[in-house]
């Protein structure tokens, strides 16, 4: 069964992608990777660029309202996501658990829809 993994991360996680923790940042991350290839899992993943790199669309009464920036004011956003293709949800859930962002945000697990 394949599941989404949304790494759902804080301001001070997004800061640190390219201030001086930006190498121990991205080391964390390929660690994670590696990890989800070597064990065969990993389908797709992507980082996502900043939070106000983004453009919102939404329909309303037959008009399009488009907002910059993201889709919530919240503390944490989402930062990127993988597909991983294991057993079962606790499967998944381990993988999610040992996100490097699992201990300072968080991480969404959502099975992927079947079409």
């Amino acid at each position: 069964m394949q599941y989404m993994l949304a790494a759902i991360e804080t301001k001070s996680d997004f800061d640190r992608r390219s201030g001086p923790d930006a190498e121990t940042y991205w080391a964390g991350w390929q660690v994670y990777t590696r990890a989800l290839q070597e064990a065969g899992v990993l389908v797709t993943g992507e980082a996502l660029n900043l939070p106000e790199t983004a453009t919102t669309v939404r329909a309303r009464d037959g008009k399009h309202v488009i907002e910059d920036g993201p889709f919530s004011d919240s503390r944490e956003q989402l930062a990127g996501f993988y597909v991983i293709e294991v057993s079962d949800l606790d499967a998944a859930l381990a993988w999610a658990a040992r996100m490097p962002c699992a201990e300072s945000g968080a991480v969404e697990v959502r099975p992927v829809l079947a079409m």
